[in-house]
């Protein structure tokens, strides 16, 4: 039987190797821009503008144009690939102001067909943002709360709680650090999707951990014998094949949209898709690591040690 609980150091490991980019790119930033995440207008308040042109443009022209009218801090991008497709981020305009900047920048650049606008109010922005970190904060609470409850029968029913959110930081963490990289890369910011996404992936998360829990509490019953983490090792084992056609079989839709799919789906798929792998990561090697250091206080176990009955599994029992 593959021992996955006992080398529970190597899987600690990896997941602190993924995300140490994230945690490099958000300190830079942090150092650089003030803020550790590329926050969209949705959280900060601003205007958001796609415009395709008839001839190509690049980011430095567009960037000119509109410093030249009095707009200094704008953003500007290639989107979707095309080099006359660009999305333009800038401080709120009003009616007047919107009109003399399409008229400089047919002046410049050529006549461009609108693809998007969106504007919103910093105070928007602002309320956006506290809701954000609410709904993240009570799903946690009532993750925990509702797990404890669930497994009120074992000893140690809030570890499981616990346990179950720290999977789901991960896996949040893992996700955040992605978007904190492809913003270098492809200038992807937090926005309201990215939120929507999180909460999928929260939810995803929890589920695919209580399946693999439920399964130590039923072994722990049937096998009062065995240490806790023959227990766990066995039932991460009689679940894997469940939870690894479930990631396989979710993400193949979002891969077919993530391909068929046009630029506006394009980063809330990816996102997804990276957050639906970590979370089958997590449950699978992670939650029930986390769980067995804990009752064990062994987080990086040197020797193997498969035999014999252990208190925490007797407890628990």
């Amino acid at each position: 039987m593959y021992q996955i609980v006992e080398k529970r150091g190597l899987w600690f490991t990896i997941s602190i190797l993924l995300t140490i980019p994230g945690i490099v790119f958000m300190i830079y930033m942090l150092a650089t821009t003030g803020s550790p995440l590329p926050l969209s207008i949705d959280f900060t308040g601003g205007t958001l503008w796609e415009m395709r042109f008839e001839q190509p443009v690049t980011p430095g022209e567009v960037r000119q144009t509109f410093a030249q009218a009095g707009y200094q801090d704008t953003v500007v991008y290639n989107v979707g690939g095309d080099a006359t497709d660009i999305q333009v981020k800038l401080k709120n305009l009003d009616t007047p102001a919107k009109e003399a900047l399409v008229q400089q920048i047919q002046t410049d650049l050529g006549t461009f067909e609108e693809l998007s606008y969106r504007s919103i109010g910093p105070a928007i922005g602002s309320e956006v943002s506290r809701a954000a970190l609410l709904a993240i904060a009570l799903a946690s609470v009532f993750i925990i709360l509702y797990v404890a409850w669930a497994f009120r029968q074992v000893s140690h029913p809030f570890r499981f709680g616990a346990c179950a959110v720290s999977a789901l930081v991960h896996d949040v963490f893992v996700v955040i650090s992605f978007v904190a990289v492809m913003y270098f890369v492809a200038g992807w910011e937090i926005n309201a999707l990215f939120l929507t996404a999180v909460l999928t992936v929260i939810g995803y998360s929890v589920n695919d951990t209580i399946v693999v829990f439920d399964r130590i509490r039923e072994n722990s019953k049937r096998h009062r014998s065995e240490s806790l983490t023959t227990i766990s090792n066995r039932s991460i084992l009689e679940t894997a094949q469940r939870s690894i056609a479930t990631v396989v079989t979710t993400l193949l839709p979002l891969i077919a949209i993530l391909i068929l799919g046009g630029p506006t789906l394009r980063q809330f798929m990816a996102t997804l898709i990276i957050g639906l792998i970590s979370g089958g990561y997590s449950s699978i090697f992670n939650a029930t690591a986390l769980l067995v250091s804990w009752e064990e206080r062994s987080f990086f176990p040197r020797k193997q040690q498969t035999n014999g009955m252990s208190d925490s599994s007797a407890a628990m029992a």
